[in-house]
């Protein structure tokens, strides 16, 4: 099996629409550097789904829960620990339409708390 690039545009469309939620962490006193807990979805039919939630832990990621959506679709949700600053949300969306490409699933992105650190 031959790898298949990432359309560039489209990982600068999914970079872009991330400034918007990093705008909001830190709007929510963010701290982008701090490790947290990061949601990961990808939703597909049923068999690339279970092949994605079977290959969670190989991919990096620990597998949650499936979802199903009203068009048939299904979804996994993942989760990897992290900090949220852009050099590292780049490395993620990459991955993430990496596995979208191999597992012929949609990413449908991601989450986190927002992360302000200890309170003093």
């Amino acid at each position: 099996m031959t790898a298949t690039a990432i359309n560039p545009a489209r990982l600068i469309e999914e970079l872009e629409a991330n400034e918007e939620v990093l705008l909001a962490l830190e709007a929510n006193g963010d701290i982008a550097e701090l490790l947290r807990t990061i949601d990961v979805h990808f939703k597909g039919p049923q068999d690339a789904i279970e092949n994605v939630a079977e290959d969670a832990q190989g991919l990096g990621f620990r597998f949650i829960d499936f979802g199903e959506f009203e068009d048939g679709d299904w979804a996994a949700d993942l989760q990897v620990d992290g900090p949220v600053t852009r050099p590292a949300l780049t490395a993620l969306i990459t991955r993430a339409l990496e596995i979208e490409l191999s597992h012929d699933v949609e990413f449908d992105g991601w989450g986190c708390a927002a992360e302000t650190g200890p309170t003093t």
